[in-house]
């Protein structure tokens, strides 16, 4: 019987030669990033913006975003985009979804990988604010360049999901915060309002608060008492913890 048991490259052998020309053969289509960064002040829900460059949408809105050069990987590109449009460094960024319609772009298509966070403002400073970066309330945005509006909404629906599955929110508040302030969070980024007592009593029920036995000082409402939130026992439960259902 001849023997049928040959191995891939005995058939077919596929050297470098073949490889490159394999690649040579793909279409070009270039990759990018862009960056979703959302933070919190003054009970709203804001996105960091800049204004975009291209004339073809001169003054509109535009996420951070650029090329992945072919010596880098995505999350490093990502970073990259940070750092040289913000001046900002080690935040934590979550890849969210790849958009890739062929005519996204209007100069060819461009494929473009999405990464979000969210992030206290007051603990990252923008030490580079081109273009007019800036921090928008996320309400107000109703149009951008691109289809950066539909990129916001799509994280804007991440976010959302995320903060009932982790204590992402917990990163808006001080140290110590009262569970008026923390109801505020979630209120501000569910764009809903929740009810007070049973808010109170999810929370309760997590054991994830620790009663700092301090209270409010200098507000213009009832104090409340001051918590601070337990990531140790967080960290050691996390694999069992079903999230929050509001």
């Amino acid at each position: 019987m001849p023997n049928t048991n040959k191995t891939i490259s005995a058939i077919s052998p596929i050297g470098n030669k073949d490889a490159v020309q394999l690649v040579q053969s793909y279409p070009k289509v270039p990759l990018t990033v862009d960056c979703v960064l959302f933070g919190f002040e003054e009970n709203t829900l804001q996105v960091l913006l800049i204004k975009s460059d291209l004339d073809h949408f001169k003054g509109k809105l535009s996420l951070l975003g650029d090329k992945v050069n072919s010596n880098e990987d995505l999350p490093s590109a990502a970073n990259r985009v940070l750092l040289e449009r913000t001046g900002m460094k080690k935040v934590y960024l979550e890849q969210v979804q790849t958009f890739s319609q062929p005519n996204r772009h209007p100069g060819g298509r461009v494929v473009t990988t999405v990464y979000a966070s969210l992030l206290n403002s007051k603990h990252h400073s923008l030490e580079i604010t081109d273009n007019e970066l800036k921090w928008y309330p996320l309400q107000q945005i109703k149009e951008m360049a691109f289809d950066h509006k539909e990129i916001l909404e799509c994280c804007y629906s991440w976010l959302q999901k995320r903060i009932q599955e982790h204590p992402l929110a917990l990163n808006l508040l001080p140290e110590q915060f009262s569970l008026r302030q923390l109801q505020n969070v979630y209120e501000a980024i569910l764009d809903t309002k929740l009810d007070r007592r049973n808010f109170r009593k999810k929370f309760a029920s997590m054991g994830f608060l620790i009663d700092t036995n301090e209270m409010e000082q200098q507000v213009n409402h009832r104090p409340g008492k001051l918590y601070s939130f337990d990531f140790e026992q967080y960290q050691l439960r996390k694999k069992n913890w079903v999230g929050i259902d509001f």
